[in-house]
C-alpha cells in the first residue's frame, strides 16, 4: 500500500535534452551519418537500426525541420560538446555592473577630480556609472548648483561614456546614470 501511494505521488519526470532513439516520434527524418555524410530522408526505425550496428544513437538535432534532421552520434559525447559549447558562450559573457559614485553639490575640486578618476575608470571597464547628488537642508533651493554639476561631468566624462538616464530629482538627491561607449 505505501508503494503504490508513492509512486501514485511521483511526478512524471520530463526528458532534458534532444530526443533519442525511440523517443523520436516523427514517422520520417532526415538523417546524417557519423561520418558528417547526409543518407537522406528514411524511416525512423530504419534510421535507429543503421545507428544501433554502428554501436551509436540517432539524435534529433533539428525538431522543428519537416522532416526533423537527426545524427547517428553517441548521446554522452553529444552532451559533453553541448555542455562544452554552453561554458565557453558563458565565460566569454560580460556582466555589466552599475557603479555609483555620491557627491554634494558644495564638492571641491579635488574630491571632484579624484571621483571622476575613478568613473573614468569604471566607463573603461564597461561598468554603467550612477551619479547621485545628495542635497542636505537648505541646499535643496539650490538645485542649479546640482544641474551645473551634472552637466560638468557629462562635459568631462564625454570622451568614454554617454548619457543613459538624464539628471533627474528623486526626492532630496538629483541622479544620472552614464553607460559606456
Amino acid at each position: 500500500m505505501a508503494e503504490f501511494k508513492q509512486n501514485y505521488f511521483q511526478r512524471k519526470t520530463r526528458h532534458k535534452g534532444p530526443r533519442a532513439n525511440h523517443r523520436i516520434n516523427s514517422p520520417e527524418v532526415q538523417v546524417i551519418a557519423s561520418s558528417g555524410e547526409n543518407l537522406g530522408i528514411m524511416n525512423t526505425t530504419k534510421a535507429i537500426s543503421i545507428a544501433k550496428e554502428e554501436g551509436l544513437d540517432l539524435i534529433e538535432i533539428a525538431p522543428n525541420a519537416s522532416p526533423p534532421v537527426c545524427k547517428i552520434i553517441d548521446m554522452g559525447k553529444f552532451k559533453y560538446e553541448a555542455q562544452k559549447k554552453a561554458n565557453k558562450a558563458k565565460k566569454r559573457q560580460k556582466k555589466i555592473e552599475l557603479k555609483e559614485i555620491k557627491l554634494r553639490p558644495v564638492t571641491e575640486v579635488h574630491d571632484y577630480n579624484f571621483k571622476l578618476k575613478n568613473a573614468l575608470r569604471f566607463l573603461s571597464k564597461g561598468d554603467k556609472v550612477k551619479f547621485t547628488i545628495r542635497f542636505k537642508g537648505r541646499e535643496l533651493m539650490h538645485s542649479n548648483l546640482g544641474n551645473d554639476l551634472m552637466k560638468r561631468i557629462q562635459e568631462d566624462i564625454k570622451s568614454l561614456g554617454k548619457v543613459e538616464m538624464s539628471p533627474k530629482f528623486d526626492g532630496k538627491q538629483m541622479i544620472m546614470v552614464i553607460q559606456p561607449l
